[in-house]
């Protein structure tokens, strides 16, 4: 197959059109080719291309900043001498200076399928800044790990923040170029998009379900996304980011392990198991121990469980994780009752709203987890609605 930066550099009939035009790349560390090179040198190499600049967004260019709200500044490339600008330091939407450096915007970034993952945003903030400068955006398209499944609900208006720049299901199963499709027409934006497709892509082709496991290596996108897996489980693993509970960040296995060191997985898995065992499919959930070295519970024991979508039973139409980590904070809601499970710390900025509520889109969630008469059907009635509806809204968008 070929990835979008693949596409582009063996077509010069492609190229043509960015003749004599100053270039910006939008990339990270996974912004590579198909052979490995980074997408910022092949560019550089190519003779009949100008690049001026570049654009890192959270996690920066080089993907060195390990945390959420841990921000980049702006550099000079050492190598190729190029103006390197950071849309998560000092501002989240490119400035005037920004805009100044470049007449097109390649972009070029490895998402996981996931609303909340920024890099959607920032995506969309520059598409709002194309609109209003004139300037061309190039999506230079790559898959969607997370493959095709859509799961969760639609962010509800008023919920919008930088995880949540709108009305998206939680698991949105588009690539980068389908968002980006959607996105201009949802904000009826006159800019001149352009999707560099990928060629020979099938999301539902097995054993990768949404990512060629013969085809590409795993290139971590950010520093905490670091396997196949981790995408797979990231729309209900990152419920927890807005919990008192570890999500696994100071482990090797940072959002696919889950846990504390005051409670009891073993009861919460049986309890979940009584609730609704049918959320509990597609996958395997192992119990286990860990000890981050460094957030949540850092140096501590942790009783948790270990999510697993990386073996032959993998079931992706059965495996819904959102659903499933649902059921783990109900569960845990059960088995104890008085538990603080929401934490209440500032969260990507934000201060006035919990950190469940922006990452879920709504404070639905919460509130069937706190609430002592809700049932699985309760869940169910919001989310088919919603998934459904999506289902049909994105259809026109899909390139694959």
């Amino acid at each position: 197959m070929k990835l979008g930066i693949d596409h582009l550099l063996a077509d010069s009939s492609l190229r043509a059109a960015l003749h004599g035009r100053r270039l910006a790349l939008l990339g990270h560390p996974a912004s590579v080719t198909h052979e490995g090179q980074h997408t910022l040198d092949a560019l550089a190499a190519c003779p009949d291309l100008r690049l001026t600049a570049a654009l890192g967004p959270q996690h920066g260019m080089r993907g060195d900043k390990q945390d959420n709200m841990i921000e980049s500044d702006d550099y000079l490339d050492p190598v190729l001498n190029l103006p390197v600008f950071s849309l998560y330091g000092k501002v989240r939407r490119p400035t005037p200076p920004m805009l100044e450096s470049f007449d097109v915007l390649l972009v070029d970034l490895q998402d996981i399928g996931t609303r909340i993952y920024t890099f959607i945003t920032t995506l969309a903030y520059m598409l709002e800044a194309a609109a209003t400068t004139g300037k061309s955006l190039w999506v230079l398209d790559r898959p969607n790990p997370a493959g095709r499944p859509v799961e969760g609900t639609i962010l509800e208006p008023g919920w919008e923040s930088f995880i949540g720049v709108g009305p998206l299901l939680m698991r949105h199963g588009l690539t980068l170029g389908e968002f980006a499709r959607w996105y201009v027409d949802l904000r009826g934006l006159k800019v001149d998009l352009k999707v560099v497709p990928m060629e020979g892509y099938e999301p539902n082709l097995a054993p990768g379900f949404g990512w060629p496991v013969f085809e590409l290596p795993w290139v971590n996108p950010s520093p905490n996304a670091s396997s196949l897996n981790m995408t797979r489980c990231f729309p209900g693993t990152v419920l927890f980011e807005g919990t008192t509970l570890s999500e696994g960040r100071g482990t090797t296995n940072s959002l696919e392990v889950l846990g504390a060191p005051d409670l009891d997985f073993g009861r919460v898995l049986r309890r979940a198991q009584r609730y609704a065992p049918e959320w509990l499919t597609g996958g395997r959930i192992r119990p286990c121990y860990f000890a981050p070295t460094f957030q949540k519970h850092h140096g501590k024991l942790c009783s948790g469980v270990q999510i697993h979508t990386d073996f032959s039973g993998y079931q992706p139409a059965a495996f819904r994780p959102y659903r499933l980590g649902a059921l783990l904070l109900k569960a845990i809601r059960l088995e104890y009752p008085e538990y603080e499970i929401w934490h209440r710390n500032e969260y990507e900025y934000e201060r006035d709203r919990l950190a469940i509520d922006l990452l879920s889109g709504s404070d639905f969630l919460r509130r069937w987890v706190d609430a002592s008469d809700s049932h699985p059907s309760d869940f169910e009635a919001r989310l088919q609605p919603d998934e459904r509806q999506w289902e049909e809204t994105i259809r026109p968008y899909l390139l694959y």
